[in-house]
């Protein structure tokens, strides 16, 4: 573990170092990002992750994926996304993904104890009667993830996790290393779905 942070801080370190221009970053955010997910990064619909504060690696990889590239389907397909990431290079992509990470999160919060409660089981512990695996074990204690490997996902919509949880599990969302998140999701139940996103939500 403590080999996977430090890589994982000279990785964040080096990413950084190669994203420079910030100042049209900022331009690209103003005037392609902030629809949906406003110009600092914290969306105000569910339905659009809050991407403040999100690892810079995972950030660059979500774009780099929704781009069709070499005349084959994007990784990730999104018709909307695969719009606004159609006219960006590699350069691009990179100084936005430094940018949105640089920009301070304003968490959502859990609304519902009840499912929060079992969803801090499910994080903490798993459940091995299915063979679900803590959700701390990639995306750590706090939610905070791991640098060019797993995302943060503390303080993210509760909305918007369960949808990729649905969209990895039915096979809409596929572009998860090695099939993890997609092997993970089909032996979670609807509840636990809800669980989990909620008590993410809460996580500072």
């Amino acid at each position: 573990m403590i080999r996977a942070l430090v890589g994982g801080a000279v990785a964040a370190a080096v990413f950084a170092a190669q994203a420079q221009d910030a100042t049209k970053a900022q331009n690209i955010a103003n005037q392609v990002c902030a629809a949906c997910h406003a110009a600092d990064g914290n969306s105000i619909a569910p339905a659009n992750p809050k991407i403040a504060g999100q690892i810079a690696e995972y950030l660059h990889k979500q774009l780099a994926d929704f781009k069709a590239q070499g005349g084959k389907k994007a990784a990730r397909e999104n018709a909307v996304m695969s719009g606004m990431v159609a006219n960006l290079s590699e350069a691009d992509m990179k100084n936005l993904a430094a940018y949105y990470s640089g920009q301070k999160l304003k968490p959502a919060a859990a609304a519902d104890k009840e499912l929060a409660a079992l969803g801090q089981k499910l994080w903490r512990g798993g459940n091995a009667a299915s063979g679900v695996p803590a959700c701390a074990g990639c995306h750590g204690p706090a939610g905070a993830g791991m640098p060019a490997q797993y995302p943060r996902l503390s303080g993210q919509y509760a909305e918007y996790i369960a949808a990729q949880l649905k969209a990895f599990r039915d096979g809409g969302r596929a572009n998860d290393p090695n099939g993890m998140m997609r092997g993970v999701a089909t032996r979670l139940t609807e509840r636990e779905i809800r669980a989990v996103s909620e008590y993410a939500a809460g996580l500072r």
